[in-house]
């Protein structure tokens, strides 16, 4: 049985990151936004699941679609949306945008625009986790094209070996940026390549919040306790193109329409809790309105942020 709180949290977490979502794809199609955008959209179970087992001061390591994942571990929706409109208000000083967001604060270390760099970081904080002997565990979300870049298989053989308290986090969304899993995968499942690094390997259905939670749960919980890292093969669906603006002539829209009317997670998780009398419709309509209005003040707060100053073009650079 789940908690109440519990279920209100997950919705809370789904519905933020689907309306944020929705309102970067309308505002970038406008030409409001500079730079490239991914959408986590059909995907919200998997940052859910995984971050509503992590504290505050665990760590995640995100991806070029890493909205998600963001919202998920508690980043602000206003400094988010600033940062991705390219305002000084935003987490990077607008000088980020989308793909670089992070937040510290809450465990955040960062999206990242190189496919496969998430891995060593995450690695590298579970080590230090394990050498300050605290209990903090580390989660890295990569795609199912990013599980076959040699950092992958470093990371995981080094966090095996070391029994580092990571969890390794593959969003199989069926698409690497153009091109189908199958031809360039050789296992059906990739979890079953943690045997190759003594961890557990598990796929769960990643539009079923509920499964992805129940599996992150115990993988959580066994980091903590010093029984090493594992990894969770999370299948889902990549809902839109590989960034906004993707023409998509590799798929057919008929094939997403049918994928998605089937695959929502957010819809998935209304039957679940009603069927079961968890929660009330007029509950669920009320996380939804008011998830709608967080992004829209967010929205709103970045609209009116000032750019940053042509001053500042070399401030915050290192070389």
């Amino acid at each position: 049985m789940y908690s109440k709180e519990l279920l209100r949290n997950m919705f809370i977490s789904m519905t933020r990151i689907r309306y944020f979502e929705e309102t970067i794809e309308k505002h970038f199609l406008a030409g409001e936004i500079p730079g490239f955008t991914h959408l986590y959209i059909g995907e919200e179970a998997v940052a859910t699941g995984v971050c509503q087992n992590l504290a505050n001061n665990d760590f995640i390591e995100s991806t070029h679609r890493g909205h998600g994942h963001c919202i998920a571990k508690g980043a602000e929706l206003h400094r988010m949306m600033a940062e991705i409109f390219g305002k000084v208000t935003g987490y990077c000083k607008g000088k980020g945008g989308s793909m670089h967001i992070a937040d510290f604060s809450v465990g955040m270390l960062g999206a990242n625009g190189v496919v496969g760099g998430g891995y060593t970081l995450a690695t590298g904080a579970a080590l230090a986790a394990k050498l300050t002997e605290s209990d903090q565990v580390a989660a890295v979300f990569f795609g199912d094209g990013a599980s076959n870049r040699g950092t992958f298989h470093e990371a995981a053989n080094m966090a095996g070996a070391w029994k580092l308290p990571v969890i390794f986090v593959c969003e199989n969304n069926e698409w690497a940026s153009t091109t189908p899993t199958a031809t360039t995968t050789a296992v059906t499942d990739i979890a079953k390549r943690a045997a190759g690094y003594a961890m557990p390997g598990v796929t769960v259905d990643g539009n079923d919040v509920f499964a992805v939670y129940d599996a992150a749960k115990k993988m959580v919980t066994d980091a903590r306790a010093g029984k090493g890292p594992a990894l969770l093969e999370c299948k889902t669906y990549r809902i839109k193109g590989h960034f906004v603006g993707d023409p998509e002539k590799y798929r057919t829209k008929e094939e997403v329409q049918k994928r998605f009317a089937a695959s929502d997670p957010l819809k998935n998780f209304e039957t679940r809790v009603t069927n079961e009398k968890w929660m009330t419709k007029a509950e669920l309509e009320a996380i939804r309105a008011n998830s709608a209005k967080e992004v829209e003040e967010a929205l709103d707060f970045a609209k009116k942020s000032a750019s940053p100053d042509p001053s500042e073009l070399y401030t915050d650079l290192y070389s």
